[in-house]
């Protein structure tokens, strides 16, 4: 996500005029302002194939059950800060 951001600040800088980034033409700089958008393909295709796109997505779901989990177990009030030491 970082690269697209950086590639889309780097363009409006050149559209805009603002800094070195506008001074750069697309003759001499098109490679250096298109670049981060290649990295970031480079990323989402080394995050899927590595399987870490799917491991994070489980580690939400596991996160998302275990917030449920915790919030009922508060409600039902089996919750281990709930419970009386006997």
């Amino acid at each position: 996500m970082w690269f697209i951001v950086i590639g889309v600040a780097m363009l409006v800088m050149n559209f805009l005029g603002i800094g070195p980034v506008g001074e750069w033409t697309w003759a001499e700089k098109w490679w250096v302002m298109l670049s981060p958008f290649g990295l970031a393909l480079i990323w989402w295709w080394w995050s899927d194939a590595s399987g870490r796109t799917t491991l994070k997505e489980m580690e939400k779901i596991d996160d998302k059950r275990e917030a449920r989990r915790q919030k009922n177990l508060e409600l039902l009030g089996l919750n281990d800060k709930n419970k009386k030491k006997h």
